[in-house]
């Protein structure tokens, strides 16, 4: 075989491990993302639609929005060691 030609199944191979394997970074990000967009989510929904909740929709979005930014912060603490 040819030394100078890639061989195309070992880039496969490389890519679905990169894929199926990510850093741990990576994942940490993720995670941080989808808390952050919780928290916007909710934000958004006390602000704009905060008039319209019964008292136990309120009460979940409170309780969500607060365990969202306490987990956000055992993350962001966790990364900063």
């Amino acid at each position: 075989m040819m030394s100078g030609i890639p061989n195309p199944i070992n880039q496969m191979n490389e890519i679905a491990l990169g894929m199926w394997s990510p850093q741990r970074s990576v994942i940490i990000d993720m995670i941080m993302v989808q808390l952050i967009s919780l928290i916007v989510m909710m934000v958004a929904v006390l602000l704009f639609r905060g008039a319209e909740l019964s008292t136990n929709e309120a009460t979940f979005f409170v309780f969500g929005l607060f365990s969202s930014l306490v987990f956000l912060s055992a993350v962001y603490a966790r990364i900063t060691q």
